[in-house]
């Protein structure tokens, strides 16, 4: 759960120690939100607020000439050393952060688009020209502009010419961000309901491996900032985190970001993003500056659930009845109802966690007469620490010239996907999750239902937002629950620890068939016999371990990138051999973690041969966990066409 920043968690800690004993002890057996938020509210001073605005006061987001300046200067070292993409990102930062209409902000879109010509990225270079002369740039400068738009022209086929974005001038937009299904489900899935797991998807035909269940729009999405090692790895680009390289809506990487008018820290892929973003929730989020930042992602995502929802869906779903289990009358599970319905576990949740929500919450709404929204976002919050779905995706670092490339998961934003809260945990799941950032509209049902007609709006080439698509890992038989993975995974935990981190956060003992009591017993003599081992000779791990065992696959890994790194592809290809039979023990013939370790090995092969023996393995595996429009796919399929001639 991403709390708020901890000086403000500790000022609210020593807030709830002081409290009146009689009056504490009273917040503590409150069980309705409303009276939670409505104590917390009466509590919370001037003096609270005042010390949330000090703390957001040293993050600030306000435009400002002098840092745009400093940008531009940054960007003109970069580009110097012809690291033309860290450029480009040190132009687009002066751009978020210059007041609009002034000189900073046409000089950063002029030698942003320096820097796009550079990266041959001709369009967006010709899309920054405009923008710069929108901004007023100096007419002694004039001439390097039109010599660039010249350049770029002679590049570009007859009649590509780029034009005014949208952003400068009236046309048609896409209907808004919700006038398409956000979710679509296999029919061979449907929802159900019981009293023992509640509501809950169940396959009602064969599902087969590979086959999409779920892709999924989110209700709402926060980015995530944070330092990112990117690749490229020239010098200084390791300062820009997700919040200065991914569009803050539909969360596609961009080198030539959107800024909003009126704050210097969100940013979109495109005009329409930007607006969409605008309609939904930050013409309210804006004003709020850096006070969001320092509240907490929780927060923030449970604000943009509220906001986008609306006054009169809030007050139609607190007067609607939570349906039972086997209620015909159940939400559609996309609806905001389904969301609001979702459990909060208000009684499970700590009296300091709950205090430190409603106090936050209370900060952004000092006044009684908003408590409404205030109580709303406070239910959010507490249903997002079992229900927030982390975004993730695979992150290329190294060296551009390197010949050895790493690529790992990082943690792009939290999101509220509220089809995909119905799975419930397995240990051990039959499925396999996979993110989309930036998907067009049309192309949420593009696996789910191929033969249905792209829209305008996907022609128009929006980005509408990230997507989540949830595919069977293996076959699925009618009556059987489709299950995913919260994050204890019993390849990668024992039981203990997984069933403690899955009560910690969720509320359950997980009961699930990898934490049955015989699937124990046979993992942990197994366990405490290699323990023993390994403390008693450490040094001779080749003797004692088996050469599937997991230690064995780290170190085949290493070696191989090792050999990579000097160019000895054969010696290379030869460990991650090793290392492959190791993950395939681990984690399983069909997982995804093998078909990533197989495309490293076709890789390696690709540099000294036999690559065709790997791929139809790894094309196979890549479909099955990541669908037929990966790219990693795409790259397989030029690694064969090249290796065929």
């Amino acid at each position: 759960m991403d709390l708020p920043c901890l000086p403000w968690q500790d000022h609210v800690a020593q807030k709830w120690i002081g409290l009146d004993p009689e009056l504490k002890e009273r917040f503590i057996t409150m069980e309705e939100i409303d009276d939670i938020f409505k104590c917390a509210l009466s509590l919370t001073t001037q003096t609270d607020v005042d010390f949330m605005q000090s703390i957001s006061a040293a993050s600030s987001v306000q435009k400002d000439s002098d840092r745009a300046a400093e940008c531009r200067e940054n960007g003109n070292l970069s580009f110097k050393r012809r690291d033309y993409p860290a450029a480009a990102l040190h132009y687009s930062q002066g751009i978020c952060l210059a007041p609009q209409s002034s000189e900073q902000l046409s000089l950063c879109y002029a030698n942003r688009s320096a820097s796009l010509y550079h990266l041959q990225l001709y369009q967006d270079c010709l899309h920054d020209i405009h923008g710069a002369l929108r901004s007023g740039y100096p007419s002694h400068l004039m001439h390097k502009l039109e010599e660039r738009r010249s350049a770029c022209l002679k590049r570009l086929p007859a009649g590509e010419e780029a034009g005014e974005e949208e952003e400068c001038r009236p046309g048609p937009r896409s209907e808004g961000p919700d006038t398409e299904p956000s979710v679509h489900i296999c029919p061979r899935a449907a929802v159900s309901s019981s009293v023992e797991k509640g509501r809950h998807l169940v396959a009602v035909g064969r599902i087969s491996a590979g086959e999409v269940i779920l892709r999924e729009r989110p209700f709402s999405c926060v980015l995530l900032p944070g330092l990112q090692e990117v690749k490229g790895g020239g010098a200084g680009r390791g300062a820009f985190g997700t919040e200065s390289r991914r569009c803050h809506r539909c969360l596609a990487e961009t080198l030539r970001p959107v800024p909003c008018g009126g704050c210097s820290y969100s940013r979109y892929c495109s005009p329409g993003c930007r607006t969409d973003a605008w309609e939904e929730h930050h013409r309210w989020e804006c004003p709020l500056g850096a006070h969001l930042t320092a509240a907490g992602a929780m927060l923030q995502l449970a604000l943009r659930v509220a906001l986008k929802a609306g006054v009169a869906a809030v007050e139609e779903a607190r007067g609607h009845s939570e349906p039972g289990p086997n209620c015909p009358s159940s939400p559609q599970p996309s609806s905001y109802l389904s969301v609001f319905n979702l459990l909060h576990h208000v009684k499970r949740h700590s009296p300091a966690l709950r205090f430190l929500c409603a106090v936050s919450v209370a900060t952004l709404y000092l006044s009684s007469e908003l408590w409404l929204l205030g109580s709303t976002v406070l239910r959010h919050m507490l249903q997002l620490r079992c229900n927030a779905q982390a975004v993730v995706a695979l992150q290329e670092t190294g060296a551009v010239n390197s010949s050895v490339r790493s690529s790992r998961e990082v943690r792009l934003a939290s999101a509220m996907f509220p089809t995909l809260s119905l799975l419930n945990h397995s240990c051990r799941p039959n499925t396999s999750l996979a993110f989309d950032p930036g998907t067009r509209a049309g192309a949420i049902d593009s696996e789910t239902s191929a033969d249905r007609p792209a829209s305008g709006a996907g022609d128009r080439g929006l980005a509408r937002g990230v997507a989540v698509t949830v595919r069977a890992a293996q076959v699925i038989s009618p009556e059987q629950e489709i299950l995913h993975c919260y994050g204890p995974h019993s390849s990668r935990m024992v039981t203990r620890e997984r069933r403690r981190l899955l009560h910690e956060q969720y509320f359950f003992l997980c009961q699930c068939e990898a934490c049955s009591p015989e699937e124990e017993e046979e993992y942990q003599p197994g366990a405490c016999e290699a323990l023993k081992l390994l403390e008693t000779t450490r040094t001779r791990s080749g003797l004692i371990l088996t050469e599937t065992h997991p230690l064995r696959g780290e170190l085949a890994d290493a070696t191989a990138r090792a050999f990579a790194t000097m160019g000895d592809w054969k010696n290379a290809a030869s460990h991650l051999e090793r290392s492959v039979a190791a993950v395939g023990s681990q984690y399983g013939e069909d997982s995804i973690e093998l078909a990533q370790q197989l495309f490293k090995l076709a890789q390696l092969h690709f540099n000294r041969g036999p690559a065709l023996s790997v791929i139809p393995k790894v094309r196979r595996l890549l479909r099955l966990h990541r669908g037929p429009r990966c790219p990693e796919l795409q790259e397989l399929e030029d690694m064969e066409d090249c290796l065929r001639g």
